[in-house]
């Protein structure tokens, strides 16, 4: 039986991904309404990143909207409060304004992407991310899962590599979709630029991963790569064209893990059905991506899991952060 990747590539030979499954993912669930989670992401047993108190840096990347949606792109270093832990921590850096986008797409190719059409409504979905992207200063890569993770081009900056993907195969297989995030954001957690994220484009069902969306959520937090997540939904699984999920029964528990795992990295979730609702995802997406803050402190001496708070001074501005960081302990200098 053919591998379905062999139906999915570009003018540039595929080549599989060296990372093994492992890890994390990335992406807050969007504004409707606290500035924080109001449940943490498991602690990983076997943390990827730690911080060894004292010495270097945490780093966060923070979006902020206001409650109907725009993104507040003026704030200053003192417009922000970080909590780590509950207690107030001093921003030691911050820097703001427009930056390069690393963006990572990993793109669902499972068998369940075949019904309903789903699977046209990613292609459309690629099409204008990369659209989106400004050529020779963004990067983007692009990787493919079913019941494994391919990448299917390396990072470039020259994307009319990307606008020559042929993205005509059949969907097939498997989905492990927790573990293909894992293993996708710790490749853009390498990039240099600072403003950088994991797209992902799926119809939101795992069948077969071995981590769960907590455990993905607390990896990827511990690398500061925020995950966004776009679910294709039939158009009879979301009436009204109400741009919210709005799921049969038996997936509801299964978006809603997603969600979760989404806000937990500070990125965020949105669903299509028609192509309006992608074009406003991607747009909405875009924005947030070239306005992110970036705030560094000193960890914390306590060896473990620390949650985090990232709020605004000003009222009715809604953040998304990921959810915490992990500290080692405090070595000999």
């Amino acid at each position: 039986m053919a591998k379905p990747l062999d139906h999915y590539s570009s003018d540039v030979a595929p080549r599989p991904a060296t990372l093994g499954i492992l890890t994390a993912l990335f992406l807050a669930s969007a504004t409707l309404g606290a500035q924080t989670p109001a449940v943490q992401p498991a602690q990983p047993d076997q943390p990827q990143v730690t911080f060894r108190a004292g010495v270097e840096a945490v780093s966060i990347s923070a979006s902020v909207r206001t409650n109907d949606g725009k993104v507040v792109k003026d704030l200053k270093r003192t417009d922000f409060e970080v909590l780590d832990s509950g207690q107030p921590v001093t921003i030691r850096d911050f820097h703001a304004g427009e930056a390069a986008i690393s963006l990572a797409i990993l793109l669902d190719i499972s068998g369940s992407m075949a019904v309903g059409g789903n699977m046209d409504r990613a292609r459309a979905a690629i099409g204008m991310v990369t659209m989106s992207l400004r050529d020779g200063e963004d990067e983007a890569t692009l990787f493919t899962f079913d019941s494994s993770l391919r990448q299917v081009f390396e990072y470039t900056s020259d994307l009319s590599t990307v606008h020559r993907l042929n993205l005509a195969g059949k969907p097939w297989g498997v989905t492990s979709l927790f573990d293909a995030i894992g293993d996708s954001a710790r490749s853009v957690a390498k990039r240099s630029n600072r403003h950088r994220a994991l797209l992902v484009i799926t119809d939101g069902i795992d069948t077969n991963s071995r981590l769960t969306a907590a455990q993905v959520s607390a990896i990827a937090s511990s690398i500061d790569v925020p995950v966004y997540l776009l679910v294709v939904v039939n158009p009879a699984d979301h009436p009204g064209g109400e741009f919210e999920a709005l799921a049969p029964a038996d997936k509801q528990a299964e978006q809603a893990s997603l969600v979760d795992l989404a806000r937990w990295t500070g990125g965020d979730t949105m669903f299509a059905s028609v192509p309006s609702h992608t074009s406003i995802a991607v747009q909405s997406l875009m924005a947030e991506l070239r306005h992110q803050y970036l705030i560094t402190f000193e960890p914390g001496e306590r060896p473990g899991w620390h949650p985090l708070e990232v709020r605004t001074r000003k009222r009715n501005l809604v953040v998304h952060a990921r959810g915490g960081y992990m500290a080692a302990p405090r070595t000999g200098s």
